[in-house]
């Protein structure tokens, strides 16, 4: 797998040469806009708003809209003055407990990998970072942008999580909660009890992508059907309502619980890859 980023990991005097790979992937069903009448794909076009003209690029600029419709315009120039140097190396500036740093912050995980001459060395601060359940904050430039980011132990590999900046997230403040009656001590008991019996030891694995499969499953019945309309599926849909007794709620959840963990588990079979010609 080829990386996609190469450079070093730098904290006091020690350099590790690395390389970034991707960690994630997603995989949603792209779809093609088309004409009804011959389902020919149809294109975006860049259409200026005032006159519904289509504007070439050699004539669209960048603007920052400082009030409604008023724009300053940046040049290429503009943005080389305040661009910053493209190092290649992931500088870290600190350590911390990673129990201290709240989950909203991280968003996207790269797989780190040593570089020649690297191995030792790495391998000391995956260690390290796995026995103090620390990590070390660091910034990166990746092509354009410069990220905050947190160089991690996860299992035998060093990985490095971009994060989000504190101004990039909203305050918890803005959301604004209803008044409500403190649940009593009998309720409590019972809702930590629901979570104790519905407690398990993670495994990814048995979770898949529900929509997808069975979206999957439509293109296929389609397919097969020459693309004909399909008749409407009727299913029961479960809708939020306002609970109005907790307690009782709670006992029906228990007794539920309990009948689910007393019968053998199966394990999700694997979602077949299909390719749609």
């Amino acid at each position: 797998m080829r990386a996609i980023w190469k450079g070093s990991i730098s904290f006091g005097l020690v350099n590790i040469p690395v390389g970034l790979h991707n960690a994630t992937r997603v995989e949603e069903l792209k779809f093609r806009l088309l004409r009804r009448t011959d389902l020919s794909p149809v294109n975006y076009k860049r259409v200026a708003q005032t006159d519904g003209k289509e504007v070439p690029w050699d004539q669209i600029v960048k603007g920052y809209e400082y009030e409604k419709e008023k724009f300053v315009v940046l040049k290429d120039e503009d943005f080389k003055r305040v661009d910053l140097e493209a190092t290649d190396t992931i500088d870290i500036i600190e350590f911390v407990d990673l129990e201290e740093i709240n989950p909203v912050y991280f968003y996207k995980p790269y797989f780190m990998e040593p570089l020649k001459g690297g191995a030792t060395a790495y391998a000391l601060l995956q260690k390290v970072l796995c026995a103090t359940n620390k990590a070390g904050i660091a910034k990166i430039v990746i092509r354009t942008r410069q990220h905050l980011a947190a160089v991690k132990c996860n299992g035998p590999l060093l990985v490095l999580e971009l994060m989000r900046f504190e101004n990039e997230l909203l305050a918890p403040a803005a959301i604004k909660l209803p008044s409500a009656k403190a649940p009593s001590t009998r309720e409590q008991e019972m809702a930590r009890n629901l979570i104790d019996q519905m407690t398990e030891k993670w495994d990814p694995s048995r979770y898949r992508d529900d929509y997808r499969s069975a979206l999957m499953k439509l293109i296929d019945k389609k397919m097969a059907s020459g693309g004909k309309t399909l008749p409407t599926a009727h299913e029961r849909i479960k809708r939020a309502t306002n609970v109005i007794d907790l307690a009782a709620v709670l006992r029906e959840s228990l007794a539920e619980a309990s009948g689910h963990r007393n019968r053998p588990k199966r394990r999700a079979a694997p979602e077949k890859r299909r390719k749609v010609a």
